[in-house]
């Protein structure tokens, strides 16, 4: 029977684990059970949501201190299939939606049974469609971002794409609060980047993609996706969780919207960062982003300067990249405070099939963006070979000022 099985992290002050799951399968469908008649029973039956498994953990000190005779538990209750359409906002209503409000509970994992897993489309180009857009195969793919592009006129942002395509990028992306505006309009702004993009590569031979941000009210995005591809845009940057997760799919599910869709983080840190409420980040930034469709997902990185829990990082990255059936596996992007000298430790922990991104590692240098490229590179290519940093700058400037600039860490 199709089903989806929620997995949940929570607390009862009564430690009645058992009772309180009993008590989700039946309050999230059918709403009562002991007291109806027989018949009911048996034409609810299909309905009924049911618990799968009850398994205490250690609580917290705070909530035993409180509650001497409370418990911690993963409780797992599965919802039949027959109880809500085949869409993640029907989902998440039914296995999260009045019960995200009641008290000490997380959402840590949905699993889907195979028959409701081929409702979604995943990503449309994955990591092998993505590295076939850029020729590159062999090591992580490099991506910079606009940094200084608010209130700043069209050349402005034709001077700052061409000096990163010039370092050899492989991914530009906008900075995700870059919205529609007067000075750089979409109809503007995607044909002057792509003239820069051109005119680099005409000295590298090397040709970034460009991530257009896609911003605007819900039932414009579509209209603005098919006008930045029309413009020519390779790939497009979507604040996913600002619109929805379904608005996401309906971008991934439009045949006319063929490129790649960069899943941009913003707001989800108000869902997913206390350890008591919300959503796990494997579940909302891993499993759903790749369901809904995203092919490549931005999160922080466990060492810059917005950083996340090394292991949630990496949980992430399992579940984007993890062997499905159904669904292409996803290029993770840590960020945010990401400079050259991180290059071993970003490889070693997430390794060839991943994206380094960075905004200020690149346009920070201190010879500019382009030389900034080039630092990142150098010390991609050079960790791939197996050389230390140290040793790939004896024969790249720019790498040297970079870790001059930034430090080593080494992994």
């Amino acid at each position: 029977m199709s089903h989806v099985t929620a997995t949940y992290l929570l607390q009862d002050p009564k430690g009645q684990l058992e009772k309180k799951a009993e008590g989700i399968a039946i309050g999230l469908t059918v709403g009562s059970w002991t007291n109806l008649p027989e018949l009911e029973k048996e034409q609810l039956q299909a309905h009924k949501g049911s618990v799968v498994s009850v398994k205490e953990v250690p609580a917290d000190e705070a909530f035993l201190k409180a509650n001497p005779t409370g418990k911690s538990g993963l409780v797992s209750i599965s919802y039949p299939s027959e109880n809500f359409s085949a869409d993640l906002p029907a989902i998440l209503t039914t296995t999260f939606g009045k019960l995200s409000l009641d008290g000490d509970i997380k959402l840590i994992d949905l699993d889907f049974s195979e028959e409701l897993k081929r409702q979604f489309p995943g990503p449309r180009h994955g990591i092998e469609g993505i590295r076939e857009l850029t020729g590159v195969y062999d090591r992580p793919l490099l991506m910079s971002i606009f940094k200084a592009a608010i209130g700043r006129p069209l050349d402005s942002l034709h001077e700052q794409m061409l000096v990163q395509a010039l370092g050899g990028v492989d991914f530009v992306k906008d900075d995700e609060i870059l919205f529609e505006n007067n000075l750089t309009p979409l109809e503007q702004r995607v044909p002057i980047g792509l003239a820069a993009i051109a005119e680099a590569a005409m000295e590298t031979g090397h040709q970034p993609l460009y991530a257009v941000n896609i911003t605007g009210k819900t039932f414009e995005l579509k209209d603005r996706a098919k006008q930045a591809i029309e413009l020519g845009a390779p790939a497009l940057l979507f604040n996913v969780f600002a619109y929805g997760l379904d608005v996401l799919q309906a971008l991934r599910d439009d045949k006319e919207i063929d490129v790649p869709i960069l899943a941009h983080p913003a707001v989800a840190g108000a869902l997913t960062m206390s350890p008591k409420h919300g959503f796990s980040n494997q579940l909302l930034l891993g499993k759903l982003l790749r369901m809904a469709g995203a092919d490549l997902v931005l999160f922080p990185s466990p060492y810059g300067s917005v950083a996340m829990d090394k292991s949630e990082t990496l949980a992430i990255t399992e579940e984007l990249r993890k062997e499905d059936a159904q669904f292409k596996p996803v290029l993770p992007v840590p960020s945010a405070g990401i400079h050259p000298g991180m290059t071993e430790l970003l490889i070693r922990d997430f390794g060839i099939d991943s994206v380094i991104n960075a905004g200020g590692g690149i346009h920070g240098h201190p010879e500019g963006a382009a030389k900034g490229g080039e630092a990142f590179r150098d010390a991609i290519d050079g960790v791939v070979a197996g050389r230390t940093l140290e040793e790939t700058a004896k024969e790249s400037p720019s790498l040297q000022i970079a870790l001059d600039t930034w430090g080593y860490v080494k992994a």
